[in-house]
């Protein structure tokens, strides 16, 4: 079970799937819950901010880079505004460089290609120390 810190005592991972495709949002769902990573869908940018207002915070984010509304771009500025401290990862398919450069600017801890896998997930763990 993914912990926070590594720790198997520690509280449980929380994840935020930020993204319009349903099927995307099965796959990454699935793979978090089979690290043990309790997680939450909003289908666009502004649903993701509206859940950080009401209260809501996450250890995890993965956001899409294109959806309706709200982009991830502008979502992760607005969340970043909003003093939002949780490690958010970009997921797309997009593969430019200049692209994925301006996604990471927005305020990303770190971009991966859709769909994500477990490697993927476990990598991502492992950089912002939440497994050994």
């Amino acid at each position: 079970m993914a912990t926070s810190n590594g720790s198997s005592t520690g509280t449980k991972i929380t994840a935020l799937v930020v993204d319009d495709d349903r099927v995307i949002n099965a796959i990454h769902c699935k793979l978090l819950n089979k690290l043990g990573i309790e997680n939450h869908v909003a289908t666009n940018g502004k649903e993701a901010v509206d859940l950080h207002c009401s209260g809501k915070k996450f250890d995890l984010i993965l956001m899409d880079r294109d959806m309706p509304i709200m982009n991830g771009i502008e979502a992760t500025r607005e969340l970043r505004a909003m003093g939002v401290r949780s490690i958010i990862v970009g997921v797309s398919t997009r593969s430019i460089k200049q692209e994925i450069q301006e996604f990471m600017d927005s305020g990303l801890d770190d971009y991966q290609e859709k769909p994500l896998t477990s490697s993927k997930v476990i990598s991502i763990l492992r950089k912002i120390d939440f497994v050994d």
